[in-house]
């Protein structure tokens, strides 16, 4: 491939495996489309997608998956730690190589546009692609969720970028956008008080005077009796990993509680894995050019 563009799609089903399978396939055996990684999780009720490809095999690959997600997840009977808005809740396409944020936004209008069309589904555009500055945060534009967009999508400042403004019935909204690469990192608490999940969350995130490029929830991971602070690191160079995760296990110091315990959701850039573990080893002037993976690739 000589041009490669990133989509982290995520889809609002968790749980069972033949849907979650059913939308997968879409993306194998597809020319110029490599399927990377999928990773499911039942608490959250979702299941994030990573893959790449050529610019225009990709964008039908993910309009595909779109139709099928819409096909097959009736939001109506969802329920899930994770806040979500739609069956496809949210689209984002990442420039990795020969391409540029503008070539991502410029798909990212194309998909949308498609998807509005083809499967009667309103689509709010975000991040490098937000046709407004209150449409770039995601969490602004999930606000709500599936079942308070009903309302919401008929304010004239949440009209949908394409498609009806009317929420779809069982697939409800999609965001679309361009975004650079972010570090999905989650942090393992020893205790199933989500209150405090929620206030250590609250405490680091960027909206609460924490760590800039850092956006944060509590989760209550019920199946194993913990609980979890749940991060999006969305720019890795400046907010790195272990800044997270130190000041996560800080925080939770004044409850009492351990960290027992980290999670990356999907893939990470090998940078961010190599910054945190120069930090914990305290290594002296380590650079990437030190890393044999890194040689190999140049």
């Amino acid at each position: 491939m000589n041009k490669i563009m990133e989509c982290v799609p995520n889809f609002s089903e968790g749980r069972d495996k033949q849907k979650i399978e059913k939308i997968v396939e879409c993306f194998r055996a597809k020319e110029n489309v490599k399927l990377l990684d999928y990773s499911s999780d039942s608490d959250h009720n979702r299941t994030v997608v990573t893959v790449v490809g050529e610019p225009e095999e990709l964008k039908n690959a993910v309009i595909e998956a779109i139709g099928k997600a819409v096909e097959l997840i009736d939001m109506t009977k969802h329920s899930g730690q994770h806040p979500r808005m739609g069956a496809v809740d949210v689209v984002p396409f990442i420039p990795i190589k020969e391409v540029t944020v503008e070539d991502a936004v410029a798909l990212s209008k194309e998909v949308g546009e498609t998807v509005a069309e083809k499967y009667n589904l309103p689509v709010f555009l975000y991040e490098k692609s937000a046709s407004a500055s209150h449409r770039e945060n995601l969490a602004a534009v999930r606000k709500g969720e599936f079942e308070g967009m009903a309302e919401k999508i008929k304010q004239p400042e949440w009209t949908p970028d394409f498609g009806p403004a009317e929420r779809h019935a069982t697939a409800g909204t999609v965001a679309i956008g361009a975004r650079m690469p972010l570090v999905a990192y989650n942090v393992n608490l020893g205790t199933d008080n989500l209150e405090i999940a929620t206030a250590i969350a609250k405490k680091v995130r960027f909206i609460g005077g924490g760590l800039r490029f850092c956006k944060g929830m509590g989760v209550a991971l019920e199946e194993r009796g913990i609980t979890q602070v749940s991060m999006n690191l969305t720019d890795y160079t400046k907010t790195a990993i272990y800044r997270a995760h130190e000041m996560v296990r800080m925080e939770a110091q004044r409850y009492g509680v351990p960290v027992v315990g980290g999670e990356i959701v999907g893939l990470v850039p090998m940078e961010a894995l190599v910054d945190t573990a120069a930090y914990y080893l305290g290594l002296e002037n380590f650079s990437m050019s030190q890393v044999l993976e890194a040689k190999l690739m140049e």
